[in-house]
């Protein structure tokens, strides 16, 4: 029997035509031993001489072409029995029901025929209660032996080399069931789940495929160090970031590797496969829930249009442009300087969207002929206005080309978008940009209210979108942290008080767009972006998700704080009047009154020197500009920590305000 578990568990669906006629005369087999086992109950397996020969083989042919039709109407030999379940076994259920009928009518019709055709008796010895018999071990055979089959394939296979890996399964709803489920169908066994958690009272001490439910969420580190386990799968398919936060800050220092299931909001049924499964990655817990745009207002105002986006190789630009290809523009125009970063958007664009016209500009947003040149030649409808230098300490250090890139790429592009009649134009800015401490966040201040000022009683329509950090996008300090823990260290972290705001690039770029189509002439818009996160946090929740412990199996070292840094971001400046709008996570702040000739003559000036005058020297003009501006200042109070110093040395530096605890994988801070 083991044989033929084997060979039946081996077919695939190359030999499906093959695989269908044995499963076809396995059936013809398993109806018999039904009908034998029925006489047999009825007999006591004795007296084979009175029923055997007189009534079952007769019968046999009759019942075995009634059940054989019945289950092939049913489509019952196609099933796989390695992934039989629940509404297969109803499948067996209503054609062993549909069997026994037709088995009852022929029976009769056969008895009532013979009556008047012979003399002698057509099935002696039949006892009537073999009917249901009959229907009884035809289920329990049939569904019995695909039964057999699953629990062959899932109890029998071979261990993967090394051994199993330990694992806890968070949740033990319908997608942790379905989780499991797939687990156990692995042609190898590589995980053995010693359990399940979950916050329901009521699945308390249950189990599920074998599997016991051993507590609540909150015990999860207490139980993974109990049964030693290895790996931890999230399966909550409407998991809260801040409850998956948490989760892995209680298991810091544990060694534990998170997984979970991709897109979980997507997840219907709990139909997922293991092969889904991915490691839990920074965005799931800094990430917020999805958001909701307008998709009419966004599609009525990109769908037909030609958009242009500079800038449209870097880690925003090449989002906005897969967001509006979502739209339908009748043409999306690329600009960017970095011809690779070009060619893979271009490329990536090809395969996504074919059916969008698309032109690719490899050009320098200062150069004015150039982008003048685009202009009048792509006729550009709405304009994304995405390339800047961000880096703010490279800035720090080259403050002429942030001020030819942020303020002069901007007036270029700007004045070009109202020469040529652009109907709306987006500026993309930075928290660092309020109350500006950097070059980088006060050239785009300057920037902002150019954009503020131009065009006022224009047919262009001119707007800001400010938000904060982005988590992933170039030179931001998540790559910078996965490159360091890849490395085994050390993380660097500059302060252990700095905090960001961080959102996801999909999500900063979809309500750009729905900022983007409801603004109105000289709107700064601001993005909700959630709690600040602390970059030490994020350092050790990063370390722990790469199943290594903060401090010991890798070493977060604080360098202080670099020039242009700030301990803490802002979202609002002194002057400006916050309103809400329509889209519960964009706030607007109305235009505040600039003197126009001051901004456009100092703009001049600063273009003028921009190569020519030292970094000192701009940075007083650029407070000119913009009051507010304080180069290189720390909040009041705040001081930043020691280079070098450790984790330890840098809790004694502040405090003690760092918890004493570790983290598992090595983070280097770096502003976006």
């Amino acid at each position: 029997m083991r044989n033929v578990f084997s060979s039946l568990t081996r077919l695939d669906h190359r030999s499906l035509r093959h695989r269908t006629g044995l499963s076809v005369l396995l059936h013809a087999v398993l109806f018999a031993i039904a009908l034998f086992s029925a006489f047999g109950i009825y007999y006591n397996f004795r007296l084979l001489e009175i029923w055997f020969w007189p009534t079952f083989i007769p019968l046999l042919p009759i019942v075995l072409t009634i059940k054989l039709l019945v289950f092939g109407w049913l489509r019952l030999y196609q099933g796989w029995w390695r992934y039989v379940g629940i509404r297969d076994l109803l499948t067996v259920v209503k054609g062993a029901y549909f069997g026994t009928f037709g088995f009852v009518v022929a029976f009769f019709v056969a008895v009532n025929v013979a009556k008047h055709t012979r003399d002698a008796l057509l099935f002696p010895n039949f006892p009537p209660s073999a009917f249901l018999l009959d229907f009884g071990m035809t289920i329990a055979v049939v569904c019995g032996a695909r039964i057999l089959v699953r629990l062959y394939r899932e109890e029998m296979r071979p261990v993967a080399t090394g051994g199993p890996i330990q694992c806890l399964i968070l949740g033990a709803g319908d997608t942790g069931e379905a989780l499991l489920r797939e687990i156990l169908r692995m042609e190898v066994e590589r995980y053995r789940v010693v359990g399940f958690l979950d916050d329901d009272p009521a699945k308390r001490n249950i189990r599920i495929h074998g599997v016991n439910v051993l507590g609540p969420i909150s015990d999860v580190r207490r139980i993974a160090e109990a049964h030693q386990v290895d790996e931890l799968f999230v399966a909550l398919p409407a998991v809260a970031h801040k409850q998956l936060r948490k989760v892995v800050e209680q298991c810091q220092g544990t060694n534990l590797r998170f997984r979970t299931i991709p897109a979980m909001a997507d997840v219907l049924g709990g139909r997922v496969t293991v092969s889904q499964m991915r490691d839990v990655d920074i965005n799931d817990l800094l990430g917020r829930e999805q958001v909701r745009l307008d998709e009419h207002e966004i599609k009525d105002k990109i769908e037909g249009k030609a958009v242009l986006v500079t800038g449209a190789g870097g880690s925003i630009g090449s989002e906005i442009c897969r967001q509006v290809a979502r739209f339908s523009p009748r043409r999306l125009i690329l600009v960017e300087q970095a011809e690779n970063n070009l060619f893979e958007i271009d490329r990536e664009l090809e395969r996504t969207a074919p059916a969008i016209q698309r032109s690719c500009h490899v050009a320098d947003i200062c150069d004015q002929s150039r982008i003048r040149a685009i202009f009048r030649n792509e006729k550009p409808e709405l304009v994304f206005h995405a390339a800047a230098h961000k880096h703010v300490p490279m800035m720090e250090a080259n403050v002429g080309e942030a001020i030819k890139n942020n303020i002069g790429g901007t007036r270029v592009v700007a004045d070009a978008a109202r020469a040529e009649g652009v109907n709306r134009f987006v500026m993309i800015s930075t928290d660092k940009a309020v109350n500006p401490t950097s070059v980088m966040g006060c050239t785009k201040r300057v920037a902002e209210m150019y954009i503020q000022q131009l065009g006022d009683g224009e047919t262009t329509q001119f707007m800001t979108v400010r938000f904060g950090n982005v988590l992933g996008s170039s030179g931001s300090v998540v790559p910078i942290f996965r490159r360091q823990i890849a490395a085994g260290g050390p993380v660097t972290v500059t302060d252990p008080r700095m905090t960001r705001y961080f959102m996801t690039i999909p999500e900063a770029s979809q309500l750009v767009l729905q900022a983007g189509v409801m603004g109105r002439h000289g709107d700064i818009f601001v993005l909700d972006m959630g709690e600040p996160v602390r970059i030490l946090d994020l350092a050790k929740e990063m370390i722990t998700l790469s199943g290594f412990r903060p401090g010991e199996d890798i070493e977060i070292v604080f360098t202080g704080m670099r020039p242009g840094e700030k301990l803490f971001e802002e979202l609002n400046m002194h002057g400006e009047d916050i309103s809400p709008t329509r889209h519960e996570q964009i706030g607007v702040y109305r235009k505040r009154p600039e003197d126009w000739n001051k901004i456009r003559a100092g703009i001049d000036d600063l273009l003028t020197r921009a190569d020519t005058d030292d970094g000192d020297r701009l940075r007083d003009r650029l407070a000119d500009l913009v009051p507010e501006y304080q180069p290189e200042s720390l909040e009041p109070g705040a001081e930043s920590v020691p280079r070098a110093a450790n984790l330890r040395e840098a809790a004694e530096a502040t405090g003690n305000i760092l918890a004493a605890g570790t983290g598992d994988a090595t983070v280097s801070t770096q502003p976006a």
